[in-house]
């Protein structure tokens, strides 16, 4: 009797809640119905992949709602719906979400998942520290052509042998980013630095993954959840305790007179406002800043950069169009500089088309709206997520003539001048567009340029097919494989 009174109550209030639900939901664009507890993240198999995405889309339009439990997450797709969406009203979009996971990674600090104040003061140093740095400039240049120079000399020495390029790669982008924060590059034996890179590893498998969405769905259960959680968990707090012996190195070795690095800049500021009420810059900040740094700075270009390489294997008409115009232009001992991409209109194509082929974002980290707005002509409260599907806009037929293939002529003209197209949207848009988009802009021209100019890469001996499948997680990286850099 009390067993069946117990089952009544529950299907009652389970009841009540989905009823709340579907009055909760009118007025928000069209989606899958919301269910209590588990929302409408079942829809899409509680993965935002390419193909639930699509599909989804294709159901309801180029703008729906998915529920995250009882939260609402609008999901943009297309072209036109994430670029008004992002940039329309960007300011009342530029929230980001304080979920379990992100409070837990982040804590509201640094730049990339703050809020406010923090945000704005955090994001406006950056961008002013990076630009004092070099960003843009030959101050940065040299640091990204000493890591090109190191990484031709490790293909160099492997004599035309088959190689997996994906640690030299990722070793060669994170050091230009150490440079910039730390005011010191690593060797490639450093072990803690190994450790460094695959704490980051572990971070970036985790956003996007089954296991993140079952997480801020029932972040009750989550502390309970053995494996990614807990291993993702340990390699945020390895990383911070790196950017912390970083940060107290710099401290012992005091002021100097001019800074060098991000951690330099930081310390400057921190002593300039220390007196001032409601500053945000402390060591807390600092670190996640640095955090956030390194993350943003590294992996996407590496991953970047290992779709380079393999495309070039994929595609040799191509890598050899593109060796052709180096030489045309070029003198072998010619250090490549940024400049150069003005007189390197296909290359710089090439290198554009790899940026939308291998779309390596999928989708933007949830933004949240700040107050009350209009999305693409919908009325959304305050607090209500906003999902930008990045790929689609790169992928979006209406923009791009042959979206499904690696075709470098999206990028050119008729006379074969380099053009940037609107819809490529590889950086994101509006209020929290990437802040590092010149460096890693600079970073995939002069290390990819400086690799074709010194090999040609080929597929090793007996192997005849190229995998260019993804593997799935917060960016979309290629299956690991490996290559011959064979001395032109």
């Amino acid at each position: 009797m009390i067993s069946l009174i117990l089952i009544s109550l529950i299907l009652f209030l389970l009841g009540a809640q989905f009823l709340k639900l579907q009055w909760k939901s009118r007025g928000f664009p069209p989606g899958p119905t919301p269910f209590p507890i588990i929302g409408s993240l079942w829809r899409i198999n509680f993965r935002a992949d390419h193909g639930n995405l699509k599909k989804l889309a294709k159901l309801y339009g180029n703008i729906c709602t998915l529920w995250l439990g009882h939260k609402p997450m609008v999901v943009l797709y297309g072209f036109q719906a994430v670029k008004h969406g992002l940039t329309t009203n960007s300011e009342d979009v530029s929230g980001r979400l304080q979920t379990y996971v992100f409070n837990k990674m982040a804590n509201g600090k640094g730049i990339l998942v703050s809020n406010g104040l923090i945000w704005k003061h955090q994001r406006h140093f950056g961008i002013g520290a990076l630009r004092k740095l070099g960003m843009g400039n030959k101050g940065m240049e040299r640091g990204i052509q000493t890591e090109a120079h190191c990484l031709v000399e490790f293909f160099r020495d492997k004599d035309g042998r088959a190689v997996d390029p994906s640690f030299p790669v990722v070793h060669a982008v994170s050091n230009v980013i150490c440079a910039v924060v730390f005011g010191h590059r690593f060797s490639q034996e450093d072990e803690t630095f190994r450790q460094l890179i695959e704490a980051y590893n572990c971070i970036v498998a985790f956003g996007n993954s089954y296991l993140y969405y079952m997480c801020e769905t029932f972040p009750w259960a989550a502390e309970h959840l053995p494996g990614p959680i807990k291993k993702a968990l340990f390699s945020c707090d390895f990383v911070r305790s790196f950017i912390r012996q970083e940060i107290k190195r710099h401290r012992e070795r005091g002021t100097i007179d001019e800074p060098e690095d991000f951690i330099d800049f930081y310390l400057e500021q921190i002593e300039k406002t220390k007196n001032t009420p409601n500053s945000t810059f402390d060591e807390d900040n600092m670190v996640q800043s640095v955090f956030d740094l390194f993350l943003g700075g590294s992996e996407t270009t590496a991953t970047t950069l290992r779709w380079a390489l393999l495309y070039m294997v994929a595609y040799p008409e191509i890598q050899e169009k593109v060796q052709k115009e180096l030489d045309a232009v070029l003198s072998p001992s010619h250090l490549v500089c940024y400049e150069d991409r003005k007189k390197l209109p296909y290359t710089n194509a090439v290198i554009h088309e790899i940026m939308r082929f291998g779309s390596i974002v999928l989708i933007t980290i949830p933004r949240e709206a700040v107050r009350d707005t209009t999305v693409l002509g919908y009325r959304l409260p305050k607090g209500t997520m906003i999902m930008a599907n990045i790929d689609s806009a790169l992928f979006d037929p209406e923009y791009w003539e042959t979206p499904h293939q690696f075709n470098p002529g999206h990028f050119l003209d008729k006379d074969g001048n380099f053009v940037l197209r609107e819809a490529f949207l590889a950086f994101s848009a509006g209020h929290r567009i990437c802040l590092g988009e010149v460096l890693a802009k600079m970073e995939l021209f002069i290390i990819f340029c400086s690799l074709l100019q010194t090999f040609k890469f080929t597929l090793p001996e007996g192997v005849k097919e190229v995998n260019t499948e993804v593997v799935f997680g917060s960016t979309m990286k290629p299956h690991p494989y490996k290559l011959c850099a064979v001395l032109r």
